[in-house]
């Protein structure tokens, strides 16, 4: 029984380490998204973050 707040420990830790992750490849989009030097390209990465960020509709 003392295996699952070590497992419960471990899985926090993960969710957190894949959520620092999300949230610094969200802020390279949006930084590409507006410092990018062609158009083409800021458009590209909008596109990218918008698909990102799109939220399921319940």
């Amino acid at each position: 029984m003392s295996e699952i707040p070590e497992l419960l420990s471990y899985v926090a830790a993960l969710s957190g380490c894949a959520g620092l992750l999300y949230t610094g490849i969200l802020f390279v989009v949006a930084l590409v998204s507006v410092l990018a030097s062609t158009p083409e390209r800021r458009k590209d990465a909008r596109t990218t973050l918008g698909i990102l960020l799109r939220r399921r509709s319940r």
